[in-house]
């Protein structure tokens, strides 16, 4: 999605669209005062461009353009001091979450890396019951079919394998010991959506 299908959807909001994806963001941050709590409480409110109490505002706007040309939500660890420390108690580690996917599900080129990254990681896992680096690197490296960027990572590879800390496993089909969790998590899902 560009930034052109964003402000389609913003236009959608304004006109009472049911498309619009930012609709049940809005809902749970309705009640937000901009009192500005959650900027003061996050730890990584330094490194956004826009602060969690901006971000807000621009989702009870419908901004979604600005919104995910902004990299506030990207940056949130979900470390629930915004949600506990909320005076109105609103769910807005909920809410950053809610950004993410979006941004995943919509593959925005932006956050295309990232998600990839996650995307990955979980594939490793759900293999294995853990990560495997060197698979997860493997599986990583190749889906983002740019044979420059693993060279950008090689020193730092070559140091975590003489520590140890990296071993060299190629990718395997696994045992899937969480195959009965994944499915469990993806029928509750469904039930949810």
């Amino acid at each position: 999605m560009n930034t052109l299908t964003l402000e389609k959807k913003t236009t959608e909001h304004d006109t009472g669209s049911e498309t619009d994806d930012l609709a049940p963001i809005r809902d749970m941050v309705s009640a937000c005062i901009q009192c500005g709590t959650c900027t003061g409480s996050c730890p990584n409110a330094f490194a956004m461009d826009k602060t969690p109490r901006q971000l807000w505002r621009m989702v009870l706007m419908g901004d979604a353009a600005a919104i995910f040309n902004s990299k506030t939500f990207t940056l949130c660890s979900a470390c629930y001091y915004c949600t506990l420390r909320c005076p109105r108690g609103l769910a807005l580690t909920d809410a950053m979450s809610a950004l993410k996917q979006i941004a995943a599900r919509d593959n925005l080129g932006r956050y295309r890396h990232s998600t990839l990254f996650y995307k990955k990681f979980i594939e490793s896992v759900r293999r294995h019951g853990r990560v495997r680096e060197m698979e997860f690197m493997t599986l990583y490296f190749s889906a983002l079919k740019s044979p420059w960027v693993p060279f950008k990572f090689a020193p730092l590879g070559m140091k975590l394998m003489q520590k140890g800390k990296v071993s060299l496993q190629l990718p395997s089909k696994g045992t899937a010991p969480l195959e009965k969790l994944f499915k469990k998590v993806a029928e509750l899902e469904m039930s949810d959506g």
